[in-house]
């Protein structure tokens, strides 16, 4: 039986998305739990701190006690998702569902692989890399755990995302150190395609609407960002929330491939790199249907306080 709580339980509470989501829901005046391995962290006064280890569907169960919708927001290392990520969001699956709670899955746009035009929830899923196909085994038992009658469940899939905490997504620190140093900043693939950039603060709003609202149910989602930019625009106008003089560079396959050699992480970007190489956009069209008019924030006014942290986190 689900609960009749208000209570919402974010898992990844330490991370980009995950504390977002844990200060929009405090915003909303929601009763909050938030998750980390830690059972600490930086959160809103009244928000419940909690230890769990999540690849334990009984501490997850634990975890989400009580709850009336539990946000999986959690990500194991970026380079062993295929071995981690799958296990744990079974985990979370099994613990939500023993605890009676909707289940809201912040999911990305990997699942579709290379697209041919601006990607709607009806893009054919043709991921072909290792983190592209762990993607869609995630979401196949999400929604299939839905189907199943184990539990309400719902998937929200953002692009890339920046904002305050924001440090690991392809445009947190690799990109926001150098800017509000005034150093030059490497974009990947190429300068000049269209690409869809999610900021953190629109993406926690979107994702705690589909945990509130039932016609989210069995479906996923993709959530409204502001118009595409290229990466050339996105470093101009980061620069100018910096202050500073934009320097603007590009990180092309070869480099990457080259420095792949002795860096882990830089290997595992070739997967993704297409990307950043094509236009890459995707249609919120089917939410703002659904649960619109939704405003996304515009790039130039999210910029100010994701650069105002990112100064923080750099002591510039």
């Amino acid at each position: 039986m689900a609960s009749t709580s208000d209570l919402h339980v974010v898992l990844g509470a330490s991370g980009g998305v995950g504390g977002a989501v844990v200060r929009e829901l405090a915003a909303r005046d929601h009763q909050v739990r938030a998750v980390t391995r830690s059972g600490q962290g930086d959160t809103p006064p009244g928000v419940e701190p909690h230890q769990a280890d999540l690849t334990d569907p009984a501490a997850v169960e634990r975890a989400a006690a009580g709850a009336a919708v539990v946000y999986h927001c959690a990500q194991p290392p970026y380079g062993r998702w295929p071995e981690l990520f799958p296990p744990m969001t079974r985990a979370v699956i099994d613990g939500a569902a023993a605890a009676g709670a909707k289940l809201v899955f912040a999911d990305n746009l990997y699942v579709y692989g290379p697209p041919d035009g601006p990607m709607t929830e009806e893009t054919p899923q043709r991921a072909q890399g290792k983190k592209g196909r762990t993607r869609i085994e995630m979401a196949a038992a999400v929604l299939g755990a839905h189907a199943d009658g184990r539990l309400r469940c719902t998937i929200g899939r953002s692009s890339d995302y920046y904002g305050a905490r924001g440090t690991t997504s392809t445009v947190g620190d690799n990109i926001m150190k150098p800017v509000v140093r005034g150093k030059r900043a490497r974009w990947l693939g190429s300068l000049d395609q269209p690409h869809t950039l999610n900021y953190l603060e629109d993406m926690a709003r979107a994702l705690v609407t589909l945990g509130e609202h039932d016609e989210a149910d069995g479906q996923a989602w993709h959530l409204p960002a502001a118009e595409p930019l290229t990466g050339r625009q996105f470093l101009s106008l980061a620069f100018e929330a910096a202050g500073h003089t934009p320097k603007i560079g590009v990180a092309s396959r070869p480099m990457i491939r080259i420095g792949g050699l002795l860096n882990p992480l830089l290997r595992e970007l070739n997967e993704t790199l297409y990307q950043f190489e094509q236009p890459f956009v995707s249609d919120a069209s089917k939410f703002q249907r659904a649960f619109g008019p939704f405003e996304p924030t515009p790039h130039p006014k999210a910029l100010t306080p994701t650069v105002d942290w990112f100064r923080g986190r750099y002591a510039v």
